[in-house]
């Protein structure tokens, strides 16, 4: 075997050694500690580089866990290699300077490193059983990244966070259990062939769900989307981008895995999941429109942009074999995202570094007098505004054409098409929305005024040599991107087609043609009128002095987790388990009582046999009365502490 058979398992389990060997240096020495993270991840970053090189294949790690685990580089998954292997090299040298003045930064990079060959474990995965086990993995060291900062606000995020990630998780394992037991396979290719090409997939519809609860929980979908907007806030910044930019996409991985394998060509599921994406899409524009917290905006805007990528998916299976559209605004979407975020994030910590503020009323203006970090955050927000010379218009119109190309084949068939253009002009609203509320953050920082005096510059500069070339080459591929399409997005949407099991699109797509550019259009104007005639109006007030005021006009009622999911978990089902568990507690012991009664009776005597005193009820031989002990609800609950024993015995 050659050092390429060993590139695989090496991206997934030297991250995590390089984790346990870093947490030792930083013991000793910090600086070294940094160095050596920096390392681990240059490494990690170069291996997923050469494994572009490799042509695809499959290893498998017999004995790993009982199942074993087995690992693949198919054509996306070895673009989610490099993407994971450059983001996390880039914002670990990010963080040497994020962290300096930090505290517990040992325990953030034993953790990140231990997230990152999770991370690289479920891209590089070629069954669910493997898919499950490190996205389990992840959700647990991610946590750590979550709650860094130890504040009351980043503890209560961490707990949402944990909660959601653990009920997914068992959720989605009782869904494997069952497609397992019904097809006896886990593996993405056997399951495409063995269920793919059934013509009645309704019997796995449920089972399906149950699986896409945990990845939908991670993704950030409503309504398991309660985690996303405090976690994101409140992580660190390099975390809050490795959470945007990789971690959710795991969720869209899992989806995406979820709908190719098991629900190819299926319009039914297709159309189930433009549901959640519609409203995953609208909900986290509106809720990102009304948010004047800088980073929490930014996490809502995630929120809604994994619904654009989920309706590119739905596509997928609405359109059936002629996907291929889809298909690659799907894939394209995915990874400009990801580079999207990278920017914002990294740009919304330099904001932090410097303020250790994010409202926009105590940020205001910072960035006024910083042109380079100026030119950088525009760049992204062109991006992902989908304004046409930038990336994010070119998956953004491979999605809006997706759309428009199914209202053509209804129209050919005589059929109605109103569902599908209130789906379009809902997508298109949307892209205004996200026009809106980036605007609203750019002016906030960038054009504003600051209300008070900002203090004087220091002598260094507010970011160092590194981290300047980093968003800066970051912010000039975004127009790149944009401007060189076929050379650079459509390569990328090719190797990543076959993953998704679409065919070759029959042309080319003309992307800066009228047609096309009208779609762009609309969502400026859209964004236009809700900037100027809704935040404006609405979500700022002009104080005498000239200077502006952000409000945050969103209703404190109108909040799933406090509302509806903390009431729920943390009062109303407990409250009824406790109700039957004493229900049964005590219909049980009466139970016994009664027997001891008629059965124990003879000519009006109790023969109670001496080892019954361990039971509920007894009659006491000094007294002559009934006495109730240990109870049999007890006994049942030490019986499931032993199972509990037995099973982490066995397991471990």
């Amino acid at each position: 075997m050659t050092i390429k058979d060993y590139i695989l398992p090496f991206l997934v389990f030297f991250p995590m050694l390089g984790a346990v060997i870093g947490y030792g240096i930083g013991k000793k020495n910090k600086n070294a500690r940094d160095i050596w993270a920096m390392l681990v991840t240059l490494l990690v970053a170069l291996a997923a580089l050469e494994l572009t090189k490799i042509p695809q294949a499959n290893m498998q790690l017999m004995g790993m866990c009982g199942l074993g685990f087995t690992l693949e580089n198919s054509g996306f998954q070895k673009i989610l290699a490099v993407l994971t292997g450059v983001i996390w090299f880039l914002t670990t040298i990010f963080s040497k300077q994020y962290f300096a003045a930090e505290r517990n930064r040992n325990r953030y990079y034993f953790f990140m490193l231990f997230t990152e060959g999770a991370t690289m474990g479920v891209f590089l995965s070629s069954d669910l059983f493997t898919t499950l086990v490190f996205f389990e993995i992840m959700s647990m060291t991610s946590y750590v990244l979550v709650l860094h900062e130890e504040t009351k606000e980043a503890l209560r995020a961490g707990q949402t966070y944990l909660a959601v990630a653990v009920l997914g998780g068992l959720v989605t394992l009782m869904g494997l259990f069952l497609l397992y037991q019904k097809t006896g396979t886990l593996e993405f290719a056997a399951l495409r062939e063995s269920i793919g090409q059934l013509e009645d997939k309704s019997t796995y519809y449920g089972i399906g769900v149950l699986i896409l609860f945990g990845f939908a929980a991670k993704a950030g979908l409503f309504p398991l989307h309660i985690w996303l907007p405090n976690a994101y806030t409140q992580a660190p910044a390099p975390a809050s981008a490795l959470l945007s930019c990789l971690l959710t996409k795991t969720g869209v991985f899992g989806i995406m895995i979820l709908t190719a394998n098991l629900f190819l060509y299926d319009a039914a599921w297709g159309n189930f999941m433009l549901i959640l994406g519609m409203i995953t899409m609208l909900m986290g524009a509106v809720l990102a429109v009304f948010s004047v917290n800088l980073k929490r905006t930014l996490a809502c805007s995630s929120m809604s942009q994994i619904g654009f990528i989920m309706v590119g998916i739905a596509m997928q299976g609405i359109l059936g074999e002629h996907n291929a559209i889809a298909a690659a605004g799907t894939l394209l979407h995915f990874i400009n995202h990801s580079l999207l975020k990278l920017v914002l994030f990294l740009s919304a910590g330099v904001i932090y570094m410097h303020t250790r503020a994010l409202d926009l009323n105590t940020i205001q203006g910072y960035g006024r007098n910083k042109p380079f970090l100026k030119l950088v955050f525009l760049m992204a927000l062109l991006g992902i505004g989908g304004i046409p010379f930038w990336n994010g218009y070119i998956s953004k119109t491979l999605l809006h054409e997706s759309i428009v190309e199914y209202i053509h084949i209804l129209e050919e068939a005589g059929q109605s098409t109103m569902y599908m253009q209130t789906i379009e002009y809902l997508f298109l609203f949307a892209g205004g929305l996200t026009l809106a509320y980036m605007t609203k953050i750019f002016v906030a920082v960038f054009i504003d005024k600051p209300k008070t005096e900002q203090p004087k510059q220091q002598k260094q500069p507010y970011l160092n040599r590194v981290n300047t070339l980093i968003l800066g080459l970051c912010a000039v591929l975004i127009p790149i991107f944009g401007m060189l399409p076929y050379a650079t997005q459509d390569q990328l949407a090719e190797m990543g087609r076959g993953f998704l099991g679409a065919h070759a699109p029959e042309h080319a797509v003309a992307y800066f043609a009228w047609v096309n550019l009208k779609g762009a259009v609309i969502s400026i104007l859209v964004g236009a009128v809700v900037y100027f005639g809704v935040i404006c109006t609405v979500l700022m007030r002009k104080e005498a002095d000239g200077s502006v005021t952000y409000l945050d006009r969103w209703p404190a009622w109108c909040n799933l987790e406090e509302k509806v999911y903390r009431p729920l978990l943390l009062t109303v089902l407990p409250y009824i388990g406790a109700f039957f568990a004493r229900l049964a507690a005590s219909l049980t012991d009466g139970f016994i009582s009664l027997l001891r009664m008629a059965i124990f009776n003879i000519d009006n005597t109790k023969v109670i046999p001496p080892e019954d005193k361990y039971f509920s009820a007894y009659t006491d031989g000094e007294t002559d009365k009934t006495v109730y002990r240990e109870g049999f609800a007890r006994s049942l609950l030490m019986i499931g502490i032993g199972l509990a024993i037995a099973m982490l015995y066995i397991l471990l």
